[in-house]
């Protein structure tokens, strides 16, 4: 299963890097249905899909003797550490801005409660200049909330619930996909104050899906999955909106998306996709939380200066080495460290408790 692991790995560091592409696209074509890459909202999707999988991979043999504090404290220390950090460049990004004038001034009071309310992975008020995003300062930070929300009833649940009744569930969410679907048109939405609903609709389905297809050992075996199935989800990302754009992208996230994940799952990598698939899956998750607030500064920028095709072209690729050396070092010099500090750190109060509950 490891090697398949890593074939997961890979296709999440090539859904993050589509996303950040998304959102430098965006600063030109603000309309996702204009942007080149259409779909690549629907990597969040995918997200969802892979972290039911390997959730269920990483704790269903050992869940029931969990508590959800236990679980969400493994879970808080691996993805926390990023979400400050994450938010840090936020706050500065938003107050600093120098390409807004006074649109987004904002009290101190302000201030302090959304970075506070951030920090808590809780939705915010929106803030002027934003969208309306229920994250502000990181609007990346939506699905971490969803993704702590899923987390949550997972250990609640644990394995009391059957794979039958996980198919049931699986079958009722599919159809809010399917509503949400043809009632807009597209699912790009969830990440709004005008539109929160849709975000719990959007991670139900897939991530209980994938964690369907791990505990049914759903798998199909195929030569050279990680390329194909790389240039597949490209394709999925680039094709321009249908007349029926909407069930496109439901098709997507129904059908197409987790044969993918039983691909990958059932498929063999080699040496040197290993490698890639273990590089680039590293790095996936700083990529992804940490680049949408110098997103924000960059759109600013160009609605400001509206550079040209050359200018926009460079400027698209400087950000794409800076993103990836910024994930490289994030992780290697913050993330690791304060994630192996945490766990030692919470180790050692659970044993000073321990040690007192004794004496007493």
């Amino acid at each position: 299963m490891k090697k398949q692991l890593s074939i997961l790995d890979g296709m999440r560091g090539v859904a993050a890097i589509m996303v950040v592409y998304f959102h430098l696209l965006q600063a030109y074509f603000p309309a996702s249905s204009e942007n080149p890459l259409h779909h690549s909202f629907l990597a969040v999707d995918f997200f969802f899909l892979m972290s039911g999988f390997v959730i269920g991979y990483a704790y269903d043999s050992r869940i029931d003797n969990m508590t959800v504090g236990q679980f969400m404290k493994v879970r808080l220390i691996r993805l926390h550490p990023l979400v400050l950090l994450g938010l840090v460049f936020g706050i500065l990004g938003y107050l600093l801005d120098p390409f807004v004038g006074n649109s987004q001034s904002i009290s101190v009071s302000t201030a302090i409660l959304t970075f506070v309310l951030s920090f808590m992975m809780l939705p915010t008020p929106a803030l002027p200049n934003r969208s309306g995003e229920t994250f502000s300062l990181n609007g990346a930070s939506w699905s971490l909330f969803q993704e702590y929300l899923v987390n949550i009833l997972y250990v609640m649940m644990g394995k009391k619930i059957s794979n039958k009744a996980l198919m049931v569930l699986v079958g009722i969410s599919s159809l809010g996909i399917l509503f949400v679907a043809q009632k807009f048109g597209s699912l790009h939405l969830g990440w709004g104050w005008s539109h929160i609903w849709v975000a719990p609709i959007r991670v139900v389905f897939p991530f209980f899906t994938g964690l369907l297809l791990f505990r049914m050992n759903w798998k199909i075996k195929i030569k050279n999955a990680f390329p194909i199935l790389t240039f597949l989800l490209i394709v999925i990302f680039f094709l321009p909106n249908q007349r029926m754009n909407g069930l496109y992208e439901a098709l997507c996230i129904l059908i197409i998306f987790p044969l993918m994940i039983a691909i990958a799952a059932g498929s063999d990598v080699s040496k040197k996709s290993d490698l890639v698939c273990k590089y680039i899956g590293q790095i996936s998750y700083p990529i992804y939380i940490l680049h949408y607030p110098f997103i924000e500064l960059y759109s600013h920028w160009v609605k400001s200066y509206k550079p040209g095709f050359a200018l926009a072209a460079v400027s698209i690729l400087c950000l794409s080495v800076f993103f990836l050396l910024l994930a490289i070092l994030a992780n290697k010099h913050y993330d690791e460290p304060v994630r192996k500090w945490l766990t030692t750190w919470t180790k050692g109060i659970k044993f000073k408790i321990q040690l007192a509950l004794k004496l007493v």
